[in-house]
This record gives structure tokens, sequence and C-alpha cells, in this order.
């Protein structure tokens, strides 16, 4: 059997044929029409009233908490279970990061965010880990509570007219998920994806923030606001600024230089073009060809596909093995490499990683953070992978763990 590595971007004729279309055809490479379309197939995937691509998915939420007009006195609820980036982007934006550990499936613990939110608390960020949607009517519910509702204290015009902590959804796993078979980010405010090279569907580097419909005249402005935030406060962009005659401008506020080019555009475009009828069940079919054959063995904690009709995007097979400590995972990760099998681990808790235990975090905090992460093991699932290949790894995934169990 050759090489299976843990994932690769998919780079098939469409792509091909979308990048030769803006290099050879629209003769511009930084933002314009590529990036438009783009924005309105997600906007329809979505089913959302706005999207805005920018160049990754941090800098989409640095972006929505600079528009927020968050400071040093405001905080932010965010799960222990998550990469860096999404305590970053409230750490960097110098909003205080309040954390929660998570249920048994990675998805946010409802009722740890009961517990932290205080008169302080503007924003939750729930991370959807692996394209798992975490449980948004019940965190809804709850921040509709009267005994939340009442804690919070708004200081701009938007968190006044929404009346409660914002919803700040990290999405960057699960474009494509359902909830009661709806898009999941019309059940938070503000959604933000990442298309990194290993996501389902890739810029190279890039993310997008979409968002729910609140109202027409709101609506529009937010649309407004968050693309001169993204282009450094300027009112034209650079291909409206090309036009003959175009060249006046405006600095109207202090932004920030976010903005997705065309050129990485086109790969993502060439994508969600046939995202819901090729790429997506392809993903579905392997993360369920994995379940089939795994689930026949006890010591195997399968991954969430559904669950209280939340659908995964099926980003990541977060496999789990029972009994497990972090020594025999490891074990069976070098085990599975030496086959040339490529594996990963999703993720280390913040609390094991060596800043955030400078700011005081200490994993014993998150006791089902650290369960999770100690025999965890994440498979290769992405579209180019065969089914022959996904049978060969559960065939040497099954021979090394009963070796090392026995």
């Amino acid at each position: 059997m050759k090489k299976i590595p843990f994932c690769l971007p998919l780079i098939d004729k469409d792509v091909n044929q979308e990048v030769l279309s803006c290099l050879n055809e629209t003769g511009w490479l930084t933002t314009g029409p590529i990036v438009k379309e783009l924005e309105n197939q997600i906007t329809e995937l979505c089913q959302t009233s706005s999207t805005i691509c920018v160049n990754s998915w941090t800098s989409g939420m640095l972006l929505l908490i600079r528009w927020l007009d968050l400071d040093e006195d405001d905080e932010i609820i965010v799960p222990t279970y998550t990469y860096a980036a999404s305590a970053f982007s409230v750490i960097n934006s110098r909003v205080k990061c309040v954390f929660v550990d998570v249920n048994s499936d990675f998805t946010i613990n409802i009722d740890e965010v009961e517990k932290a939110i205080t008169k302080k608390t503007k924003a939750i960020m729930p991370v959807d880990l692996g394209g798992l949607p975490i449980d948004y009517i019940a965190l809804n519910t709850l921040l509709n509570k009267e005994s939340v509702r009442s804690k919070f204290n708004p200081k701009t015009d938007f968190q006044r007219k929404i009346g409660r902590p914002i919803v700040l959804s990290d999405a960057a796993h699960s474009i494509g998920s359902l909830i009661d078979g709806v898009p999941t980010p019309l059940f938070s405010d503000f959604s933000v994806f990442s298309f990194h090279s290993v996501k389902n569907i890739t810029t190279g580097e890039g993310g997008a923030i979409t968002f729910k419909i609140f109202n027409e005249e709101q609506d529009g402005l937010i649309l407004k606001e968050l693309r001169l935030l993204s282009l450094n406060g300027q009112n034209k962009t650079a291909f409206e600024k090309n036009s003959i005659g175009g060249w006046k401008y405006d600095i109207t506020t202090n932004g920030l230089k976010v903005n997705m080019p065309d050129i990485n555009a086109a790969i993502g475009l060439a994508q969600i073009k046939k995202y819901k009828s090729v790429l997506l069940p392809e993903r579905e079919q392997i993360f369920l060809k994995y379940n089939s054959v795994l689930s026949q063995y006890s010591w195997a904690i399968l991954p969430t596909f559904t669950v209280n009709n939340r659908k995964s995007s099926c980003h990541l097979y977060q496999l789990r093995i029972e009994g497990f400590e972090e020594q025999q995972r490891d074990e069976l990760i070098s085990r599975l490499a030496s086959l040339d099998i490529g594996v990963n681990v999703h993720y280390i808790p913040l609390p094991m990683l060596s800043y955030f235990k400078s700011i005081g975090l200490d994993i014993k905090d998150f006791p089902s953070s650290y369960n999770l992460y100690k025999n965890e093991i994440s498979l290769p699932i992405y579209n180019d992978l065969s089914i022959e290949s996904v049978e060969y790894v559960c065939e040497k995934l099954i021979e090394i763990v009963n070796e090392i169990i026995k």
C-alpha cells in the first residue's frame, strides 16, 4: 500500500480551470469579482444575510471583535478544547478570555457557560470541533433566559438591540453542517469559517464571516462596516480604484488589511460549486465507512455523525480508544507512521500548552478536555482518499490497537 497522508487539499481540473481563468481572463489578482462570487456562493449555501471573505479565520474573528468594539473590560467565553487561534483572537483584541470545559462529544459545555457568565460577558465563542455543531438550541435558550439577559451590559447600539451575549461561532470546521436540516450559521449571530489548506473547502489560506438576517437596514450597515474595516478603512477596493477615473478614495475609520485576493478565491469557488452535490457526500462516505468497520470493536469510541438533529460536516474523524492513556495513544501513532499512515491529534487542550500555562491555566481544572485528549486520534479524511485506503487504515489500526491492549 502506498503512503497515506493525513490530509491533502483538493486540486483537481475544476480548481485549475478557475485559477487559470483568474490569471488569463480577468487579469486581476487581489480582491475583485471572484471574491464577490465566492461570497455569494457562501451566503447561498448558508442561507444567511451576507458574507465577507478574509485572509484567514483568525483575521475574520479579530475583525468581528474589533467591529463589536470590545475591550479589556469585556469578556468572551471560549472552550479549552480548541486550537489556539480561538483564544488568541480574543487575547490579541485585548479582551478577557474566559475558559470553560467541554462535553464528551468535544462541544462546549453549556452548564459551564452558564456558570461563567458575568456582567462583563459580551460574547460566547462555541467551537464546532471536527465539523459537529454544538447544541446551539440549548445555548440560545440559555442566553435568552432573563437571568442572563439581566446581567448583559451593552455598550453599543448593536449590543443593545441584541440584548444578550452575542454568539460568535468558531465554524472553522463546520461549513455544510446542519441543525434540524438547515445550515448551522442560522443558529448563531456570526459564524467564521476557515479555508486553510486542510479544510473542507480551501482557498490555500483564507476565511469568511457570515451572519444571520437581523433586518435589512442593520444587515447592510454591518456588511458595509466590516468591508471598510477589512480594507484599512478605505471606502473602495483596489479593483474599484483601478477602474478608469475611479482613483479617488477616502479612509473613514482605523481599519485592518485582511481582505482575500481573487487568486485565492478562485480555488474555493471551484470547490464550493460542487460542495453539496459531490465533495461533502464524499467526506460523509469516508466517515461512515470508518464507523461501519470500527463499530465492531468495543474499544472504539466513534465520533458523532448525527445527534439530536445535529449533522456534522465530517471535517475530522476523531476516534477515541477506550482505556488508552497518552503513552498508548502515542505508540499507536508512531506505529502507524512506520507504515506510512498519517494520523493526527485534535487538539492538545489549551491548558497543556506552554503559553496558556504561563497565564494561569491548569489542565486539572478541565478534566473532560484531558480525558478526550489522552486517547484521541484523528484518522485521514479527505476527498482524494479511496475507500480501499480507508479499509487499509482500519486494518492496520485494529491490528496495532489489539496488540497494545493485550
